[in-house]
């Protein structure tokens, strides 16, 4: 199963408490490895995570680059404990505008848990869909496939509802489910209750369900 997540409201938490949006972001951090131990027990075998989106490069250059800072000791910090418990940990997004130091902590990561098979971590970098579905179709053979399998459930915390140009083609048929808690806040109770939640819901992909006979668009 591949569960998407947006993680959104790391900066409103740090303004509700009067702290720089970076602190936020490095509590966001804590909710990521809390979300990655809890995925595999939930049945998720592919975790994608929106980071940082190509948009994000308009915010204040102080927030960028210790965005860059942060995602690069991240995976320095996490490298270890991904192979300890199985997860193989990939980075999807463009990287030519990613500072060095991020790029070898990328590269050094996905090198080292490329064995890892319990979960698949992809974390989405200076990512925007519509542009992997225009590189994708500009192909040689104009295939869209993006190398990411199709998204069964997607959530965004903060309060807002929209996709915000995350993982578009994969979740054509993928359950949204919207929080109001902010990101630093997830836990794996809400994981669980957001799985709970899929769960109870009615996947047709457009077929009708086996001896119903009324009528429906």
């Amino acid at each position: 199963m591949h569960t998407a997540i947006i993680m959104d409201g790391n900066g409103r938490w740090a303004f509700d408490r009067l702290l720089p949006r970076l602190a936020g972001h490095r509590q966001g951090a804590e909710a990521v490895r809390r979300v990655v131990e809890a995925a595999p027990q939930c049945g998720i075998s592919d975790l994608t995570l929106f980071a940082f989106s190509s948009d994000n490069w308009r915010r204040p250059a102080e927030e960028t680059s210790g965005l860059m800072e942060l995602f690069a000791d991240f995976l320095a910090v996490e490298t270890a404990r991904c192979i300890e418990n199985g997860v193989k940990l990939s980075v999807i997004g463009r990287r030519d505008r990613l500072p060095p130091a991020l790029l070898a902590a990328i590269a050094e990561a996905e090198r080292a848990t490329g064995a890892c098979r319990r979960l698949h971590l992809r974390i989405a970098v200076d990512y925007s869909s519509r542009d992997s579905i225009r590189r994708a179709t500009s192909r040689r053979h104009g295939s869209v496939g993006t190398g990411v399998p199709d998204v069964d459930l997607l959530i965004r915390t903060g309060g807002e509802r929209r996709l915000s140009d995350f993982l578009l083609w994969e979740s054509a048929y993928a359950e949204l489910v919207f929080l109001e808690v902010p990101w630093p806040e997830f836990t794996a109770r809400h994981l669980e209750a957001a799985m709970e939640e899929y769960r109870n819901r009615h996947r047709r992909f457009g077929t009708v369900p086996a001896g119903y006979c009324g009528i429906s668009a």
